[in-house]
């Protein structure tokens, strides 16, 4: 075999929870280029299906479902339209998620004033519609068909707690622990389960953060391209080649139960 072959996805069909994100829609984007039929899940018609022309405008397959991912009976609705329109799905991304908030530690909110109800919904929505919900919909149906590959999607904050994002480090480490049980579950019946932890990746929802209006980098920038031994911030294109690995069946059949870091070597660093 062509070591060209090995991430050919021209029989795959990928569903992608979050590919309108930056980083999900990179990946939606990168699985597409290799040949895979994209399936784009997620509650805003107008940014799924900009990402849908993105991926067609490049002369690949792709279509907008709406889903919302807490929901069971949505995603069930989803995945019977996704095998109608594009065929039964043999890849799973799971790039929904996200912190919240009110659910960060700050100077005037310490961990224990956090709001039990708020606490919940962020962490539901990162594991529980992050990956729980998708992977009993889409993960099953690859079980009884003997063939898939699920990815979900970790974060730096699930290995090393971050400062403030209490309730999002708390379930990015359950979608790590979860990833590992699902590989093991499955791990005979065709269905490979891995998970990429992305280091830190400028998005428009935190560019705030890590900017100063004029451009410069801010104080929090700083501090984490001095934690980075890489010295800088990701691009999302950069997850690419780890999903393709991941999801090739010919590429990375012996693999499940990994977690592959692409965080410019922020986990390695200690002090």
């Amino acid at each position: 075999m062509k070591p060209a072959e090995l991430f050919d996805l021209s029989n795959e069909v990928a569903v992608v929870i979050g590919a309108t994100g930056a980083l999900g829609g990179a990946v939606a984007e990168g699985l597409a280029e290799a040949g895979a039929k994209i399936a784009v899940v997620g509650r805003s018609a107008e940014r799924g299906n900009a990402r849908v022309k993105s991926i067609q405008d490049k002369g690949a397959k792709a279509a907008f479902f709406a889903a919302d991912v807490l929901q069971a009976k949505s995603l069930h609705a989803a995945h019977e339209a996704i095998e109608k329109a594009l065929g039964a799905p043999t890849i799973l991304i799971n790039a929904a998620g996200g912190n919240d908030p009110k659910v960060t530690v700050t100077a005037e909110r310490s961990f224990e004033q956090i709001a039990l109800d708020d606490w919940r919904a962020n962490f539901d929505l990162n594991l529980v519609g992050g990956v729980v919900l998708p992977c009993q919909e889409f993960g099953a149906a690859m079980v009884k068909r003997g063939k898939g590959s699920i990815i979900n999607i970790a974060s730096v904050s699930g290995h090393l707690p971050l400062s403030r994002v209490v309730s999002y480090s708390a379930s990015k480490a359950a979608v790590l622990n979860l990833t590992l049980f699902l590989a093991r579950e499955w791990a005979k019946k065709g269905v490979r389960v891995n998970s990429i932890t992305p280091g830190f990746f400028p998005a428009e929802q935190n560019r705030a953060l890590l900017f100063n209006p004029d451009g410069t980098p801010s104080e929090r920038t700083k501090s984490i391209w001095g934690h980075t031994p890489m010295g800088r911030f990701g691009e999302a294109k950069e997850l690419i080649g780890a999903a393709l690995f991941l999801a090739s069946e010919r590429a990375s059949s012996f693999v499940t139960g990994n977690d592959i870091r692409v965080d410019g070597g922020f986990l390695a660093q200690t002090i």
